[in-house]
């Protein structure tokens, strides 16, 4: 064997860690209109059908900016954009239409693509594009009708991982759709975030038109954690846009976002199958912790539970109350700041236990920390010999139920729970078995 075989075949070895480590997890990648005009688009084509191969489960977001541009351009149209954000009016959407649906043509096309002597000979990959996104009117802001511009309502979760389960690759356009028989034209960075999030996927990958995030000085930005991100100096706007979109997956529960270039051939194998990666990898910070709340706490809970005990979804604490109580919290912190809460009330002489003031910071929402307080918390009744817990909700029962919570009287709660229990409120009783 020559040299250069026995070098593949080294090379081949090393990635076999990889491959291990990636087979059956789920990947979202963002490639924006700009990719699939350049040249390397058919590699990168190739590459995701490598990935599909090795059983990656992967959903295609697609943008198609450039596209309408050309369109809206050759016919003589101009799109008014507000906080950078396009007006769809009826004119425009007719060619939003147009190039989404052209450039989705273009993508199956390429992947369902058999030639011998290819890539993708013997490939034979599904390709399922459909109504996954219902979406909603960003409306009038500032004085401004977007009209059919609009953002994601909600992402039908359980028909994408129906098809990746059955190894098709999803195709996802930047088109939303309302069950009143309406489309909306969506920024592609607002459906690879909410699909991403929505799905569990593992990954979310994003092409941009550099290696990936550089600093000011155009060195690459091999990590990042997202603590970090607010203050890093980026090349330009562009750059900034790629890292917010990371960001905000992370904060929604997506554990790695990376970011590569759709003009390097390889890229996307070189990020995934070796050590040192091509982009940059943009990840939720490794040191968010739970612990017991201190004195030292209160303002930071104060700060998280006051916009809910303003829409009355909490019953109102003050901060003598809450210094008093103090020790029945449960806190995940991350870089310093107090992100989730939760308090255990226990009722030893009865068996049971409160559990209250559930609450995630609004940025860090839809990553599962309540779950993970309610399961901390859970442990911690179990220690103290309690056998069940309660819960008592105005607005999140549907929440409860989910985690196992079941419907009860409020003649089950403890005596002295009973006694201060607030008939105005008419707050609902929930029971858990622990």
């Amino acid at each position: 064997m020559t040299t250069k075989g026995r070098n593949h075949i080294r090379w081949f070895r090393n990635t076999s860690p990889y491959i291990n480590a990636h087979r059956g997890k789920t990947f979202v990648l963002m490639l924006g209109g700009s990719a699939a005009q350049h040249d390397n688009f058919p590699n990168i084509i190739h590459d995701i059908a490598l990935l599909n191969s090795l059983g990656v489960k992967l959903v295609l977001v697609h943008g198609s900016r450039p596209q309408i541009e050309q369109r809206l351009a050759k016919a003589g149209l101009e799109s008014a954009v507000h906080n950078n954000i396009r007006v769809t009016d009826n004119a425009a959407m007719e060619h939003v239409k147009d190039a989404a649906g052209s450039l989705r043509a273009q993508m199956e096309a390429l992947l369902s693509m058999g030639l011998p002597n290819s890539p993708m000979q013997g490939a034979r990959i599904r390709v399922c594009s459909g109504n996954f996104i219902t979406a909603k009117p960003i409306g009038v802001v500032d004085g401004v009708d977007f009209h059919h511009t609009g953002k994601v309502r909600r992402v039908d979760s359980a028909s994408i991982h129906k098809l990746l389960e059955g190894g098709s690759i999803v195709l996802q356009s930047p088109l939303g759709y309302s069950p009143t028989g309406e489309i909306f034209n969506l920024a592609l960075e607002d459906i690879a975030v909410h699909c991403a999030a929505a799905i569990n996927a593992d990954k979310l990958i994003l092409f941009g038109s550099e290696q990936g995030l550089l600093d000011e000085a155009g060195e690459l930005i091999r990590q990042c954690a997202v603590g970090q991100a607010d203050t890093l100096q980026l090349a330009n706007d562009a750059q900034a846009k790629l890292l917010d979109t990371a960001k905000r997956a992370c904060q929604q529960g997506v554990p790695r976002c990376q970011i590569i270039s759709y003009k390097d051939d390889c890229a996307l194998l070189e990020e995934l199958f070796t050590h040192d990666g091509s982009g940059t990898l943009v990840a939720n910070d490794d040191y968010e912790q739970s612990r017991i709340a201190q004195i030292d706490d209160v303002g930071g809970i104060l700060e998280l539970i006051e916009p809910l005990e303003q829409e009355g979804i909490l019953l109102k604490r003050s901060r003598e109350l809450l210094e008093q109580e103090i020790s029945q919290f449960r806190l995940l912190e991350r870089d310093g700041r107090i992100i989730a809460c939760a308090a255990l009330y226990p009722f030893t002489e009865e068996g049971s236990g409160e559990i209250a003031c559930i609450v995630s910071h609004p940025d860090y929402r839809g990553g599962q920390r309540g779950q993970r307080l309610l399961k901390l918390l859970e442990v911690e009744a179990r220690r103290l010999g309690l056998t069940r817990v309660f819960v008592l909700t105005t607005q999140t029962a549907h929440w409860f139920i989910e985690q196992g919570f079941v419907e009860s009287s409020q003649n089950d709660l403890p005596s002295e729970k009973k006694a201060l229990y607030n008939l105005q409120r008419n707050s609902k009783v929930f029971f858990k078995s622990i």
